[in-house]
Order: C-alpha cells, then sequence, then structure tokens
C-alpha cells in the first residue's frame, strides 16, 4: 500500500490539476463570451490567459504543432463553445438591459490581466523599437475603430456577406484588439451573426467557417513569424492594441448618468479585475 504521504500528494497534485482544468475552461468560455460581446476581442482574452502564442503556432503549423498544443488548448476549446453557443443569448439579452455593467467588467478582466501581459512583453528586453511599436499599434488601432464607427453601412445578410462575418472572424483572432462584434454591428450582421450560430443554421454556418478557416491559418503564418522574430516589438505592439481597443469599449457616458450607475459599474470593473488577479496568481497559462 502507498504511503500516507505519498497518497496525500498524490491527492493534492490531483486537485490542483483539475482546478487548472477548470480554470482553462473559464478561461475559454470567457473568450468564447468575447466573441460576441461588441467591443471585446477574443484575441485580446488570449493574449491575456498566456495562450495567444499557442494558439498562433498550431494554426500556422497545424500537423507539426497538433500532440504538442492540442492537449493544452482542449479545455480552452471546450470553455469557448460553453461561452459561445451556450451564453451567447444569455449575454445578448444582458448587454441589450445592461450594457455598461456587462462590458465593466470584461474592461476589469482586462486591467487586471494588463501588468502579466507587460512582464511579458519585456521577457526579451525593451528598448525605442518597443516603445514606438506600442505607441503606434495603440494609436493605430484606436483610430481605425473610431474612423469604423462612424460608417453607417445597412446589408442584406446572405452567403457573401457571411462569409465576410468569418473573415472578419478569422482577422479578430489573429489581431488582438479587433472585435468581430464591433465590425459586424455597423454592418447590420450582428444580429443574424449571433442568432444564426446558436441555432445552429448551416446557411450561417457554412459561409462563416468557410471564411474563417483558410484566412486564419495565413494570418496566423505571418504573424507567428514576426513574434518570433522580432518578440518585444510584437508583444509591445500587442499590448498597445489590447490598451486601446478597452479604452474604446468603457462605456463613459453610463458613469455620469446617476450615483447608482456609477458605483454599479465600478463595482463591476472590480469583481473583473480580482476575477483576472486570481487567474494570473494561479498560473496555470503555460503549464
Amino acid at each position: 500500500m502507498p504511503a500516507p504521504v505519498d497518497w496525500y500528494k498524490k491527492c493534492r497534485k490531483g486537485k490542483v490539476l483539475m482546478m487548472h482544468f477548470l480554470i482553462k475552461i473559464l478561461q475559454g468560455t470567457l473568450i468564447g463570451v468575447a466573441g460576441v460581446l461588441p467591443g471585446v476581442s477574443g484575441g485580446v482574452l488570449c493574449v491575456m490567459f498566456g495562450i495567444y502564442e499557442t494558439v498562433m503556432e498550431l494554426l500556422a503549423e497545424p500537423i507539426k504543432c497538433f500532440k504538442t498544443h492540442v492537449p493544452r488548448l482542449i479545455p480552452i476549446g471546450i470553455g469557448a463553445v460553453i461561452g459561445f453557443l451556450g451564453v451567447a443569448k444569455l449575454l445578448s439579452f444582458l448587454l441589450e438591459k445592461y450594457p455598461a455593467p456587462s462590458l465593466c467588467v470584461f474592461v476589469g478582466l482586462v486591467a487586471g490581466m494588463m501588468p502579466s501581459l507587460y512582464k511579458e512583453a519585456g521577457e526579451q528586453g525593451r528598448g525605442k523599437s518597443a516603445y514606438v511599436s506600442m505607441a503606434v499599434a495603440a494609436i493605430g488601432i484606436f483610430g481605425f475603430l473610431i474612423w469604423f464607427r462612424s460608417m453607417n453601412i445597412m446589408i442584406v445578410p446572405n452567403f457573401g456577406w457571411y462569409f465576410v462575418c468569418g473573415l472578419l472572424t478569422a482577422l479578430s483572432i489573429v489581431v488582438p484588439g479587433l472585435s468581430t462584434s464591433t465590425l459586424l454591428m455597423p454592418l447590420g450582421l450582428y444580429e443574424p451573426f449571433v442568432e444564426g450560430i446558436c441555432s445552429m443554421d448551416l446557411r450561417i454556418l457554412v459561409p462563416i467557417n468557410l471564411g474563417t478557416a483558410i484566412p486564419a491559418i495565413l494570418f496566423a503564418k505571418g504573424t507567428n513569424r514576426l513574434i518570433k522574430s522580432y518578440y518585444s516589438v510584437a508583444h509591445h505592439a500587442i499590448a498597445g492594441i489590447v490598451v486601446s481597443s478597452t479604452i474604446m469599449i468603457i462605456p463613459f457616458e453610463s458613469f455620469t448618468t446617476s450615483l447608482i450607475s456609477l458605483i454599479l459599474n465600478l463595482i463591476c470593473i472590480i469583481t473583473g479585475f480580482v476575477s483576472a488577479q486570481i487567474m494570473t496568481g494561479i498560473n496555470i497559462s503555460k503549464d
């Protein structure tokens, strides 16, 4: 029979592994949720949870990285499906009824992850080029999102435009800070996009998957090479994108409507921030 100490260590290790697995599912759920929340990027949360490079490497070289990367991403994938399909309708309802608090939770999550993101960006040093890339990326994505929001275009959904939805989804995965829903809402494609996926409508799922798969792999190859060749510059650029895209989703106007709204929003931001600190404190993203 195993010694009591050995049995205790095995039980404790098993509990820790189970906790890690459940936390990863939670992270994946948040990434899936981000896929349907306007203004929130799933790519940003991939960066925050430390799996962005893993996803890019798998997309860039799926055959080579299958055995090493897929097992690490399985719980993330399970959570993403739960978050996107299982919670999409609920979140759409909450976002419609309580838009500011919903977004504030995600603002807090991103803010809570920023210290670890900045630390990771500087693992290979910080030079002038790193700070320049961060500033250029932040200003560039900020300007792009403002310009896109100013457009007033309405489109009739069809196969071609759902293919475009897939293309924008691929971009939001590869480029942290670009939100699929933010890009789709001005085009009038957001609601049919979410409803089609929730109802598993093949007329919508087929063009979306076609539009997502090939571009994601092509974009990932270039992004993966960039990260490996210019680690510090690329990671600081990602940090800049995360900062600017997060600023864009802060519901500033809701903070001044009433004292209750101000307090509620602050509570939601703090809740998200504390949750992020707990998840980063467990330090499971790269195990």
